[in-house]
C-alpha cells in the first residue's frame, strides 16, 4: 500500500536531519495517514479510504464524500478517488432512473 492520500494526493518527502554539528543525515517525511471510512449517500454503504487527516478536512468541510468527488474536477483527483466517483455517479444515474421510473 502506498503512502500517498487518496483524496490530495500527499506522498512521502525527502530531507535532511541537521545535527548541532551540522552532519547531515537523509531522512523521510511521512504524511499524517489515516485509515477512515465514510458513508455514501448515494451508494448507501461506508467506503473506506486511506487518507491524510487534511484530506479528512477537506472532504468533511465540502459536505461528505459524495459531494466532494462529484464536485471535484477529474484531473484534480487520484485514480484511487476518480475509481470511487464513478461508482458514486454511476449509483446516481441508476437511483435517479428508478425514481423517474416509479413516478
Amino acid at each position: 500500500m502506498a503512502r500517498r492520500c487518496g483524496i490530495t494526493g500527499k506522498g512521502v518527502l525527502t530531507g535532511n536531519n541537521v545535527s548541532h554539528a551540522n552532519n547531515k543525515t537523509r531522512r523521510r517525511f511521512l504524511p499524517n495517514l489515516q485509515e477512515t471510512s465514510f458513508f455514501s449517500d448515494v451508494l448507501g454503504t461506508s467506503v473506506q479510504i486511506r487518507l491524510s487527516t487534511n484530506g479528512i478536512r477537506t472532504v468533511e468541510h465540502n459536505g461528505g464524500l459524495d459531494s466532494f468527488l462529484l464536485g471535484t474536477p477529474d484531473r484534480k483527483l487520484p485514480t484511487e478517488a476518480l475509481v470511487l466517483k464513478r461508482r458514486i455517479a454511476k449509483a446516481q444515474v441508476k437511483k435517479a432512473a428508478s425514481a423517474a421510473a416509479a413516478a
